[in-house]
């Protein structure tokens, strides 16, 4: 079911501090950079900001898995004990995603994105 990790998503009090410190860090630019969501391209992984992260999901990061069907995979991991977090959402440009909470508490969030190295077509 799993094609692979493919996104970290870390909550941003400050997302234009953050944005700085990730840049220097990571020698690069962020690829995608928005008020509402700041992408960096970490060869063939996504690392983001999200502003909104901390309120919606607390305080750590959110891991994605890669699947090629969003909710073939919301399904399957609820047939296995998992609740809804968040419903599938539709970002445009094939990228989809989901967010499940696991029977122990952790968030498993699921990313169907075309765009990625390696998915299939």
């Amino acid at each position: 079911m799993f094609d692979g990790l493919r996104t970290i998503v870390y909550p941003a009090d400050d997302l234009a501090a953050a944005k700085e410190w990730w840049t220097r860090v990571l020698g690069v630019p962020p690829y995608f950079d928005e008020p509402f969501y700041v992408g960096f391209s970490v060869h063939g992984y996504e690392l983001a900001l999200d502003p909104h992260g901390r309120a919606e999901n607390g305080d750590g990061p959110v891991t994605y898995w890669g699947v090629p069907d969003v909710e073939a995979a919301v399904a399957k991991l609820a047939g296995e004990g998992a609740g809804e977090h968040a419903a599938v959402t539709d970002f445009g440009g094939g990228i989809r995603t989901a967010l499940v909470r696991a029977p122990d508490g952790n968030l498993v969030g699921v990313i169907e994105n075309p765009h990625f190295p390696g998915t299939p077509a």
